[in-house]
């Protein structure tokens, strides 16, 4: 089981911890599950770069980055070295703690 944190540059969100979540699903799944909002326009198919996020601890525990995913990265708003797309973000078996951090999403959608 897994806990993951997320954190937020959008103003007035505020740091969130899901805890005990199974491994096998992707981060964004965990996200939509508990009602944190992750745009993902392509329905979280590696096609766009939406659910993009920055992995901030516990990469180890994750499927590692693909071709695919890093052209997609290198679309996404802002990329940095720990950049990663939550669809693509699968949890291995196992357990431990994540850390990820959300772009301000709402300068997509002029929120």
């Amino acid at each position: 089981m897994y806990n993951i944190t997320f954190h937020f540059e959008q103003k007035g969100l505020n740091s969130v911890t899901l805890e005990n979540i199974e491994s096998g699903q992707s981060i964004l799944e965990a996200a939509l599950k508990n009602n944190i909002e992750l745009h993902h326009n392509c329905g979280g198919v590696c096609a766009c770069s939406t659910c993009h996020l920055y992995v901030e601890q516990g990469e180890q525990f994750i499927e590692e980055l693909s071709d695919k995913e890093e052209d997609f990265i290198d679309r996404a708003v802002s990329p940095r070295l720990n950049s990663r797309l939550g669809c693509q973000c699968l949890l291995n078996d196992g357990s431990g703690h994540i850390t990820v951090t959300i772009p301000d999403q709402s300068q997509f959608f002029g929120e």
